[in-house]
């Protein structure tokens, strides 16, 4: 389980959760492993029993451990049941229940097929690897991502307005790709005006990605018939500045992950409600001394009430020892998340 929970944490958060698994003999001799690697492809069990096929390994009569249960249900693919099944695995090893009422129901599924199915090994890793994806499906709402780039001071724009371009072309590029793996990206009015964004995923020669998100201003001020967002068929419109109900109006368009683009009085209406899942800073290494900040005042008065966060050491393509932290040209990214609160 513990190589299974290494194994989950190489996928990429967001609409989906983190998934690992491990396929092994009787003896425990390791055949395949395997992990989900975002939303529309293979989850982590069809991901190892290909991987065992692969390397021309017959998966009959092993044992499938799992971080996560095997769901049972069709979505973007298949029921992972199905293909438990299918391969003739006698025994599932599950580390925790899924929590949401369409993932729920394949051990029981499992177990009426006659696998024997072992449940709650390492419990507590494998919740606290999913707590906020967790808390999102609970909350019927997207998995939130918010992006914010800087200087190393935590400024966003200078005390003059100007603020292109504060990081590199590496970071830039880089953030074009996180676009390209949500379903929505939310702006408020105060940037939509300011900086006149497109909010499309393009690479470095500005051309388009395959995969477009659904752009969104969130805010009550009326943007120009010349701005980007109201061209070209134009954004969605959120009139409101309540978090919640933006998220409520995204979940409605059948938005699972969103990413939060700016600016500073988005990004702070979100964090004070404790609405933000990941949170990814680029920093350049620029001193400005003054100017507008990443984030404003979240009502924290002393050092005790401070919101705890920690660097998030999931990830595709990063080494062990740089996850949650990658050098990108000049400019640095730390990718961290809420802490888990304690348990009651």
């Amino acid at each position: 389980m513990g190589l299974a929970l290494a194994e989950a944490a190489r996928g990429p958060r967001g609409a989906n959760p983190l998934v690992g698994a491990v396929l092994a003999d009787r003896d425990g001799t390791v055949l395949a492993v395997g992990h989900h690697r975002g939303a529309g492809t293979a989850h982590a069990e069809p991901d190892a029993l290909a991987a065992a096929r692969r390397a021309g390994t017959d998966p009959r009569g092993a044992t499938l451990c799992v971080t996560l249960e095997p769901c049972d249900h069709t979505g973007r693919t298949g029921p992972c049941t199905e293909a438990i099944l299918a391969a003739g695995v006698t025994r599932v090893i599950i580390g925790a229940p899924d929590p949401t009422g369409d993932g729920a129901g394949g051990a029981a599924r499992l177990c009426a097929a006659g696998v024997e199915v072992i449940t709650g090994v390492l419990p507590e890793q494998a919740r606290e690897l999913n707590h906020r994806w967790t808390r999102a499906r609970a909350e019927d709402r997207p998995f939130v991502t918010a992006k914010t780039a800087s200087t190393a001071d935590g400024f966003v724009a200078a005390a003059d307005g100007t603020s292109r371009w504060i990081t590199g072309p590496e970071a830039r590029a880089h953030a074009h790709r996180l676009r390209a793996r949500v379903d929505a990206v939310l702006v408020g009015t105060g940037t939509a005006l300011a900086d006149d964004p497109r909010l499309t995923a393009r690479d470095e020669t500005g051309a388009s990605l395959a995969h477009q998100p659904l752009r969104a201003v969130m805010g009550r001020r009326t943007l120009p018939d010349t701005a980007a967002l109201t061209r070209d068929g134009g954004a969605l419109r959120l009139d409101t500045r309540d978090p919640v109900g933006a998220l409520r109006r995204l979940r409605e368009r059948g938005v699972e992950h969103v990413l939060l683009e700016g600016g500073p009085t988005l990004l702070t209406a979100f964090l004070a409600a404790d609405l933000v899942d990941e949170l990814w800073w680029y920093r350049a290494p620029l001193l400005l001394g003054e100017g507008a900040p990443a984030i404003g005042p979240l009502g924290v008065g002393g050092l005790g009430e401070a919101r705890r966060w920690r660097t998030d050491r999931t990830g595709p393509g990063i080494s062990d020892a740089a996850r949650g932290v990658e050098i990108l040209g000049p400019d640095v990214l730390t990718r961290c998340e809420p802490q888990p609160r304690p348990a009651p």
